[in-house]
């Protein structure tokens, strides 16, 4: 995967805590587990795997969170992207209970395990609030508010001067407020994983791409890019928008989009104070989402879609530096310090899938936009089922690779469908 425009580090990998030393495999291994991926999934599933005395590996071809993990917008956003009436009408009520309560807890995972391993990773968890851009969104915004109340969330609806007070813009129509949700450093916590699971008897090895995954006998063969290989009883592949093409037809089963961001100079104080001051986290109501927070260190982050192709110039990251400006004017004159990108893995029905192409091998795919808390609390779910072959571990069911009609002309078709959304979402009200 090509590196990003080499304009200056992405922010997170300027902030972050020191990395895990984690050398390339040097030598051949026989184990019980072999995780492909080193971000949240991959890390979270090898954590969990440990903790319950399993001897696991991690291979990632670069270093762990160097993918979406290290480059996402940090904000922990629980639920799916489906509410909680369409899930339970979906998949019933057993089911689609079952699946609420894994989606309204992938937040809790991930705050929960920052604390059980004193990580140092920033983070603040004072709520996630959906900004409604339009009266179609203020009445999603309520929507939401009453079925998640009615599953014992304490949601608010805010009103259109609740909502400029509590974002420091007038650009939205109100909003409501999800108090689960928060914000962390993303490679940091990525990191901070690596650190827990290798505390617990985990073995992970950076630099160390995977070229081929074969069945011998009983066990799995994964080659390196190295000559190294690592023999295993079972193997777990985590790499989302970073699958390549090391499983027959897996890449067309999702779309791989790039979510861009910048980021200000640290703000001073008088213009800190007006911009989320209570701590929150946002993200709005548009088809092509606009996110947006501050940092531990003072900056503003404004984040949102960019071209599919990798960026090749300051201009792929104009339009969020105007979106900027536009709401919030007060840092008109604050420069951006930090552009940068990553990929997201977006399934057809916007949910993750796990795939098991034959006994023991187990993929997972699907970031969806909530990774860190999503993919936090899947790596657990992997990891049980992993270990134990109990699929009613797993909050979803396996699936068969399936990919995408016409999937080498799903970017044209998709670049026309984002096109009709920005003219549906209509321009950044001016603050």
């Amino acid at each position: 995967m090509a590196e990003p425009f080499p304009l200056a580090p992405a922010l997170w990998a300027a902030t972050a805590t020191p990395a895990l030393p984690t050398p390339a495999l040097a030598d051949d291994v026989e184990i019980d587990f072999c995780v492909i991926g080193g971000g949240y999934a991959g890390l979270s599933t090898a954590l969990h795997i440990a903790e319950a005395g399993g001897h696991v590996i991690v291979l990632e071809a670069r270093e762990p969170g160097w993918g979406g993990s290290g480059r996402n917008g940090g904000q922990v956003i629980p639920g799916l992207k489906y509410d909680p009436d369409d899930m339970i009408a979906t998949y019933g009520e057993e089911k689609g209970h079952k699946l609420l309560q894994f989606a309204a807890t992938t937040a809790d995972k991930v705050f929960d395990l920052i604390a059980k391993y004193e990580m140092d990773v920033p983070h603040v968890r004072e709520g996630w609030i959906q900004a409604a851009h339009s009266d179609e969104g203020l009445a999603l915004a309520k929507k939401r508010v009453t079925q998640w109340s009615k599953h014992g969330v304490a949601a608010r609806l805010l009103s259109k001067e609740e909502t400029a007070d509590r974002l420091g813009t007038t650009s939205y129509e109100g909003g409501w407020l999800d108090p689960r949700g928060g914000a962390i450093q993303p490679l940091s916590y990525a990191r901070g994983l690596a650190r827990a699971a290798v505390s617990q008897g985990a073995r992970i090895h950076g630099e160390t791409a995977v070229t081929d995954i074969t069945r011998e006998g009983e066990r799995f063969r994964v080659s390196t890019a190295q000559g190294k290989t690592v023999r295993a009883k079972k193997v777990i592949m985590c790499t989302n928008a970073y699958a390549g093409d090391l499983v027959p037809g897996l890449r067309q089963t999702f779309v791989d989009v790039n979510s861009f961001q910048v980021a200000t100079a640290p703000l001073s104080d008088n213009i800190r104070k007006t911009i989320l001051p209570y701590g929150q986290v946002s993200s709005d109501t548009r088809k092509l989402l606009l996110y947006f927070r501050l940092d531990h260190t003072g900056r503003l982050l404004m984040g949102g879609r960019g071209p599919f192709r990798e960026p090749n110039s300051e201009d792929d990251w104009a339009h969020l530096v105007r979106v900027v400006t536009k709401m919030f004017p007060q840092v008109k004159d604050v420069p951006i310090n930090y552009r940068w990108g990553g990929r997201v893995a977006l399934t057809q029905d916007f949910l993750p899938h796990i795939h098991e192409p034959e006994q023991g091998f187990i993929i997972d795919v699907g970031c969806l936009g909530r990774g860190v808390g999503l993919q936090t609390a899947m790596g657990q779910a992997l990891a049980g089922y992993a270990m134990s072959g109990n699929a009613d571990l797993l909050p979803f069911p396996i699936r068969p690779i399936d990919p995408i009609p016409f999937h080498m002309f799903r970017r044209v078709g998709l670049a026309a469908i984002i096109a009709w959304y920005r003219f549906q979402d209509g321009g950044v009200k001016q603050t």
